[in-house]
């Protein structure tokens, strides 16, 4: 009998994914974007429906890679009435319209805010704009953009699936997490610290309701990392140790921290510190650095896309990141950029705070100290600067931790088979 060829064997069924995220491109959420290539190269047909307009002036070459066409929902209202009120009337004739109004009083009673409103006639414009034939939603933090991905899914009789990270872990209160958890069909989250708090949350008799993902790196995506010959130690003042630190301007990055930290090195040690980002604290942040006298020692380059961040963790000798708690309770989980500073195997100085001791070991292959702490910062970065034996060590060694336990390829296979699963179970039945 004469084998099926290919072209007789059936194609496989189309995976159509609607993904919704808070903005889309952000140069700062290069996890959302890996992710979904990842997902586009795991055979979805991906759509993008953002909140936000996105605010950036350049973009990842990463974000030049992604197919999926990006439709953006009305981030104020009153600027889209038309497409507010045909959302409305059309969620009047919806199977669902019971079960979004008694959740969305319940909601609103606890949480009477503009921002709440907006969640709602966001999800009114998705459920009428969204393809009825797309029942299940996959969404990017449990915050607000979850509320518009759970209210849509209720209208349309649909589901949703949420991947949560940190703010939208740390500052949404108990009750909206818990009613959103138990709502979801499934939950994925970045670090151990997020897991353990949602699975808290959890249903009793759903306890893996919420599953750890790492986001992992694509190596592909990466040069090998560059072979450091220098042995810059900070006391030729003409070839200082190079310090580049990546984030957004943000209590939670602990920029402030560490401007102090350097402010308290002994002068006749020589560094120069690039930071990549902007951010809130900009002005301020500068005009710290003015007051300590480190002007001249810092350069800031803004906000990069992603091959200039490479670039500038290839030419340094040493990556630090000070996390700590922000505002309002608000923390990192995992930091993308520290696993990409280990990616150009770079000595890492970090705090032990959030995500951060899941992938780096103090004395093993980075450096950690207690957040908000400049004097115990100051001498990790002493004893770093002053020791590029040392420097090789930790980077070579996060190297080799990144390989062997930061693959993008486990988190993915893991949020696969479930999406799989929920893009092929029935919807529920809603009263």
């Amino acid at each position: 009998m004469r084998a099926e060829t290919d072209a007789t064997l059936p194609a496989p069924p189309v995976r159509r994914l609607p993904i919704v995220v808070k903005g889309y491109p952000r140069l700062s959420e290069t996890f959302i974007a890996q992710e979904i290539l990842a997902l586009e190269q795991a055979g979805f047909a991906v759509e993008i429906w953002s909140l936000r307009e996105p605010t950036d002036g350049t973009l990842h070459e990463l974000h030049r890679r992604i197919r999926a066409p990006v439709r953006y929902l009305p981030e104020y209202l009153y600027r889209a009435p038309l497409r507010v009120l045909r959302g409305l009337l059309h969620a009047c004739r919806l199977p669902g319209r019971g079960a979004l109004l008694r959740a969305a009083l319940r909601d609103v009673r606890r949480d009477p805010t503009p921002n709440r409103m907006r969640r709602l006639g966001q999800a009114l414009v998705l459920a009428r704009e969204l393809d009825p034939a797309l029942v299940h939603i996959y969404v990017h933090f449990l915050h607000t953009p979850a509320s518009v991905a759970r209210y849509a899914a209720l209208l349309r009789g649909g589901t949703f699936s949420f991947s949560a990270h940190a703010k939208d872990i740390w500052t949404t209160t108990d009750w909206e997490k818990r009613e959103k958890i138990a709502a979801s069909r499934f939950g994925v989250t970045c670090t151990r610290e997020g897991f353990e708090e949602l699975r808290r949350l959890s249903p009793a008799d759903d306890p893996e309701r919420v599953r750890l993902a790492y986001h992992g790196l694509d190596l592909d995506r990466f040069p090998a990392p560059p072979e450091r010959a220098s042995g810059r130690d900070g006391r030729d003042p003409a070839d200082p140790v190079r310090i580049v630190t990546v984030g957004r301007m943000v209590a939670k990055k602990g920029f402030g921290d560490l401007l102090d930290a350097l402010a308290r090195l002994p002068s006749d040690q020589h560094w120069r510190l690039v930071h990549i980002g902007s951010g809130e604290l900009k002005a301020a942040l500068k005009a710290q650095a003015d007051r300590l006298g480190l002007r001249d020692r810092i350069e800031w380059r803004g906000s990069q896309p992603q091959d200039a961040v490479i670039a500038a963790l290839r030419e340094a000798d040493l990556f630090v990141l000070a996390c700590r708690e922000g505002d309002a309770g608000d923390r990192d989980g995992l930091p993308n950029v520290l696993m990409e500073a280990a990616s150009q195997r770079l000595a890492i100085v970090s705090t032990r705070y959030a995500g951060v001791p899941e992938f780096v070991t103090d004395g093993e292959n980075g450096r950690l100290v207690s957040p908000a702490d400049p004097a115990a910062l100051a001498r990790a970065l002493r004893e770093t600067i002053a020791d590029p034996a040392l420097r090789e060590h930790l980077g070579r060694a996060a190297f080799e931790r990144l390989q062997r336990d930061f693959s993008l390829d486990t988190g993915i296979a893991t949020l696969t088979r479930l999406l799989d699963e929920s893009l092929t179970a029935l919807p529920p039945v809603r009263p």
